[in-house]
């Protein structure tokens, strides 16, 4: 199985996107995923997902916890650690969708 940073250099770069905002579907924001380091692995991820999938959709974030790949496993193990992780298992978990608003840096 891909390791999560060989994963990451198959992905479109992401220095256009400021940030990501994550949507339910009322329009409300549940998160935010910026640009920075220690953020930015999980920016191309779900900028992937949102462009491939139009949505964050349970079958998206199956694609993402793959792409995670020992990510995912330490998420498991330990909840709270990873939260971008943590959001994927839910939409699995919960069968809903996310809406993704890309800003993007000036």
């Amino acid at each position: 199985m891909p390791q999560f940073s060989e994963n990451l250099k198959k992905l479109p770069g992401v220095s256009h996107v400021a940030a990501i905002r994550l949507l339910d579907a009322s329009g409300e924001e549940l998160g935010v995923i910026e640009n920075k380091p220690g953020s930015q692995g999980s920016l191309a991820v779900y900028n992937h997902l949102a462009q491939t999938y139009g949505a964050i959709t349970p079958e998206a974030a199956r694609k993402g916890l793959e792409m995670f790949a020992e990510h995912t496993e330490d998420a498991r193990a330990n909840p709270g650690k990873h939260a971008n992780i943590d959001r994927l298992l839910l939409i699995v978990e919960e069968q809903k969708t996310l809406r993704t608003k890309h800003v993007f840096a000036v």
